[in-house]
């Protein structure tokens, strides 16, 4: 037996029968638990609930002034409007008289949205520290600019569908100034590629989204690490939107009349109740064979 099938055949199987190893962490009943090497309840115990969930992803610490930064970028997305396509489905949910949970799950569910929500900010994120690692001029940043445009038709963090800019941008800019991160390589980046999109034809301002892809490139977060923090980001705004739609009366959250629907299927047909005895059977439509 080769060595590549030890790795992955029966044999690999074979040695986590009946057992699950973890460099993460262990729960010991009536003892202690232990996350990523540390005693939750012990070494731990003063973590903020954010600072908790970023060392779970990262395994690393952070400064408070980074700390500030990362729960702002949380913070500063959080709206409670029900327009917004993941809070609908939390509305809906209310509405539809669905558990809060259920309506949670499913909100951020469809947060994954590759243009408007997570998948933007694996993109972005990447984008840029990949960029950075390319560019030393000018003409290699172009270079850089140009493949993404020509590879997505579009540079993830920059543009924003209905207007172009971001209301959020000088209120994180002006934390992270505060707080002295406001000078890292990737935000530099970040408003760099905004200028020669500006000077070009494509007159996208940077958004949100690249903003703090950046700050978070900035702070020493991978792009996987990245999207696994923002996964949250929206879900302070999305409660609101359920406990709202569930107070109303069932259903009245975006009723849609029966004559603003578009229907091209069969056309009208008569119908009876099988509990009339009378009904003539045969303006039922025939059972499919």
């Amino acid at each position: 037996m080769n060595d590549a099938h030890a790795q992955s055949g029966p044999d690999l199987l074979q040695q986590h029968v009946g057992v699950l190893k973890s460099r993460m962490g262990t729960f010991y009943p009536g003892s202690h638990v232990v996350f990523r090497g540390r005693d939750l309840h012990v070494d731990l115990k003063n973590m903020s609930w954010p600072e908790l969930y970023l060392f779970g992803i990262t395994g690393r610490r952070f400064s408070p002034e980074q700390l500030t930064l990362i729960n702002a970028i949380w913070v500063y997305t959080s709206y409670p409007d029900a327009r917004l396509w993941n809070n609908r489905v939390a509305a809906l949910a209310g509405s539809s008289r669905s558990t809060a949970n259920l309506g949670m799950a499913a909100a951020l569910a469809v947060s994954e949205a590759s243009i408007y929500g997570a998948g933007i900010n694996l993109r972005a994120a990447t984008f840029f520290i990949n960029t950075l690692k390319q560019t030393t001029s000018e003409e290699s940043l172009e270079t850089a600019v140009r493949d993404e445009l020509d590879k997505h038709r579009s540079i993830a963090g920059y543009g924003r569908p209905l207007l172009n800019g971001d209301e959020r941008n000088q209120h994180i800019l002006a934390l992270a100034k505060s707080l002295g991160l406001d000078d890292g390589p990737h935000l530099k980046l970040a408003f760099a590629i905004e200028t020669f999109l500006l000077a070009g034809r494509w007159r996208m301002k940077i958004n949100y989204g690249g903003v703090a892809a950046a700050l978070l490139a900035d702070i020493g977060l991978s792009p996987q690490e990245h999207y696994q923090f923002m996964f949250p980001a929206f879900l302070a705004g999305m409660q609101p939107c359920f406990i709202e739609a569930a107070e109303k009366t069932e259903g009245t959250l975006y009723p849609i009349p029966c004559a603003d629907i578009r229907y091209e299927g069969v056309p009208h047909r008569s119908w009876h109740s099988r509990r009339d005895k009378d009904a003539d059977v045969s303006e039922f439509p025939p059972a499919r064979e």
